[in-house]
């Protein structure tokens, strides 16, 4: 017979890594974010390396989140395209 399951409070979702991994994996995010803006900005018709930049930064969003344990929602599978949009909304003020 298996004991009753205690109630553990609200569903939270379970970390699954150590805070220096997810720590690394921000800063990896932050940074391919930072060099797609710098890219977006300085060479909007760049469009392979925004492409790769992109691909890589939604790369490691989805490791972020999954190492945080957080399951991949569907509106936030590419956020390179929410990068892609701030930026061309950036550009379009200052031209």
């Amino acid at each position: 017979m298996r004991p009753p399951q205690q109630d553990t409070g609200p569903d939270y979702p379970k970390v699954m890594a150590s805070p220096q991994e997810i720590a690394r994996a921000e800063a990896d995010y932050q940074r391919l974010r930072a060099a797609y803006l710098e890219v977006a900005r300085n060479e909007p018709g760049h469009e392979v390396a925004l492409a790769m930049i992109g691909a890589e930064m939604d790369r490691a969003h989805g490791r972020l989140q999954a190492l945080m344990g957080l399951p991949r929602l569907p509106f936030t599978h590419e956020p390179s395209a929410v990068i892609r949009r701030e930026a061309r909304r950036i550009a379009e003020e200052n031209a």
